[in-house]
């Protein structure tokens, strides 16, 4: 029986591709460049012990693909969270079932992972995902089968946008801020510096886009000036080369290019821009696509020996919760090592599923999206502890969930709004975090 029902999920997963194309592709992509994903389906799917009567989540995040240097951190929370929520007695009276799926950082592969998560698995809640283009997908699955999505990592402003408009119909929140908030930080950051002259390059997706029309319009009204504003650099999320891209990047002489990419090809742009020489005096600025212990690694050094990286600055969303030192300890007592960038997102997201559920005291999707905002927000008892804030709802109280990321005071939008560390990589290749940004 066990094969037959591997074969059924795979079947249906395949076919899904196939009617879901339509959604999948990045909507914002104004130059017109669609996202040709490949076609193959999720893999690496696993599941907890199963329990019919219990509250059943899944989780759709990147350990392959363009983000998995990132993914395969943010992957390893939800099993945490949902072990530490099953050792205390689980969700309404039974234990948590969890089902895992690897998006690929590829939005016709998050479709087809989401529609499965829906329709086979059933599942009431989804953290995921962290590519925005393959949360859009994701999304529009999940919001006609009632099932609660919380990302903990898709910033792209598109989703406030589409939140605003009713879209989502409460099927969709984040415990990472949108890029709105981080693009503010970031051009604050450069008009602190001193920069006068940007240009910008960008990954066509929603997460490209979105972060470089918030960032020119910050920067323009801070008295900067983008240099390629009429001709904008964004590059195919599936290219391999990136001479041109680089060339027209780094033309006209800016002082400084943000560069909004994902670890993959975005360390071939930089090393493409390298390697033309175009990118020698200029100040490069990044973003949160990017920032993980590898990836100075990826883009290589210089002839002479140095990390070509060394010097450059970006930002990313910070963790600054009252969890924090709790989850940091969890982490390392269970891996033995350091959380990476958005772990702490991850297991807020989780914790919100599960909490959320309880408050309901149902195990469904409906349940969770009409309960999710009270158990983020209050007014109730502040708690940090995942285990004391069930218990409390199970005694029938109201709770204010203080996370380990921040207080993920969840917005009418689905939004939280958060504090951004600023890093730079040192002469030996490693990222440090050397300040704190609020966008004001």
């Amino acid at each position: 029986m066990k094969k037959i029902s591997a074969a059924l999920t795979f079947s249906i997963a395949t076919l899904a591709i196939g009617f879901l194309v339509g959604a999948c592709g990045d909507t914002n992509t104004p130059n017109g460049t669609a996202n040709n994903g490949s076609t193959a389906t999720p893999v690496a799917n696993s599941t907890t012990t199963s329990n019919a009567k219990g509250l059943k989540i899944g989780s759709l995040l990147p350990t392959t693909g363009d983000l998995a240097s990132i993914g395969q951190q943010m992957s390893g929370s939800v099993p945490l969270l949902v072990d530490t929520v099953n050792a205390c007695g689980g969700v309404n009276g039974e234990p948590v079932t969890l089902v895992q799926v690897d998006d690929q950082t590829d939005p016709k592969a998050g479709a087809a992972g989401m529609t499965k998560l829906a329709t086979l698995d059933k599942v009431a809640g989804v953290v995921g995902s962290f590519a925005s283009s393959v949360s859009s997908a994701a999304v529009s699955i999940a919001t006609p089968n009632k099932v609660m999505l919380v990302s903990p990592g898709s910033t792209s402003p598109v989703f406030t946008e589409k939140a605003q408009k009713g879209d989502f119909k409460g099927f969709w929140a984040r415990t990472a801020p949108p890029d709105t908030y981080q693009a503010l930080a970031l051009a604050q950051l450069a008009n602190k510096k001193g920069f006068k002259r940007i240009s910008t390059v960008v990954i066509n997706n929603d997460y490209g886009v979105g972060f470089e029309k918030a960032f020119v319009q910050t920067f323009e009204k801070l008295g900067g000036t983008i240099v390629n504003k009429d001709k904008p650099v964004r590059y195919d999320p599936k290219a391999q080369t990136f001479d041109t891209e680089a060339a027209a990047a780094f033309a006209g002489k800016p002082d400084a290019v943000l560069a909004v990419l994902y670890a993959e090809t975005g360390s071939l742009f930089l090393k493409a821009a390298y390697q033309q020489g175009v990118a020698k005096g200029v100040q490069i600025l990044l973003t949160d696509g990017v920032k993980s212990p590898t990836f100075p690694e990826q883009v290589g050094k210089s002839n002479d020996g140095k990390y070509i990286l060394t010097g450059a600055i970006g930002t990313v969303p910070g963790s600054d919760g009252k969890a924090l030192e709790a989850f940091n300890k969890l982490w390392k007592d269970k891996k033995g090592s350091a959380p990476g960038e958005y772990a702490p997102q991850t297991w807020d997201a989780t914790a919100l599923l599960t909490l959320a559920a309880q408050a309901a005291k149902e195990n469904t999707g409906v349940g969770i999206a009409s309960k999710i905002r009270e158990v983020a927000n209050g007014p109730g008892t502040e708690v940090t502890d995942v285990c004391e804030g069930l218990k409390l709802l199970k005694d029938g109280k109201k709770i204010n969930y203080q996370g380990a990321s921040g207080n993920v005071d969840v917005d009418a939008n689905g939004d939280v709004v958060g504090v951004y560390d600023v890093w730079t990589v040192g002469d030996d290749g490693k990222i440090k975090v050397i300040d704190k940004v609020t966008p004001k």
